[in-house]
């Protein structure tokens, strides 16, 4: 079955599976799902910490496995390419560690789409074993792993090291004597 306008209004889990209609394009609908992510990020970030946006991604994390399933059923494949959820939530979290000038998501972009569409070890067994709305989401959420240890999001590092350096400063404070 190819999904069409009708067919993406016709229940939620389907509208949201198939990224807001993005998963409709005639053309490499992953990458348009990817896109969407990165066109959509700097508009809903600013409503979030990063430790909330961290609990929103869980969250559309947990929806995005009910629809993937539920939408993958209703058109025979468990992992139909119009469902494309499972790019834009976990480029969401690479986007969240990718310092926020457009070579390095840009760089973030093309090393996710690689690693999404490559599926290296352990994606690979989730991407042929898992055949369920979990499995679709965890499958690319491992794939976001990889840009990571590839070089073009090393500002995650820096993340980490400011939120620690925040999360500690009292202990640093009241060690100065003060």
């Amino acid at each position: 079955m190819k999904p069409d306008i009708r067919f993406l209004f016709s229940h939620p889990a389907h509208f949201v599976a198939c990224g807001f209609g993005s998963g409709l394009s005639p053309v490499a609908p992953g990458t348009a799902g990817t896109l969407a992510a990165w066109l959509s990020y700097p508009m809903i970030k600013p409503f979030f910490s990063d430790l909330g946006f961290l609990a929103f991604l869980t969250a559309a994390f947990i929806i995005g496995a009910f629809a993937a399933g539920r939408t993958g059923r209703a058109l025979g494949v468990s992992d139909h390419g119009a469902i494309v959820w499972d790019e834009i939530v976990p480029f969401w979290l690479v986007l969240l560690i990718t310092p926020e000038t457009f070579l390095w998501q840009l760089a973030a972009f093309i090393w996710f789409r690689f690693f999404d569409i490559s599926k290296p070890q352990p994606a690979r067994w989730i991407d042929g074993h898992m055949k369920h709305g979990f499995g679709v989401m965890l499958d690319d959420l491992v794939a976001a792993g990889y840009p990571a240890g590839a070089g073009p999001v090393q500002g995650g590092f820096q993340w980490i090291r400011n939120w620690s350096s925040f999360r500690f400063a009292s202990v640093k404070f009241c060690s100065n004597g003060s």
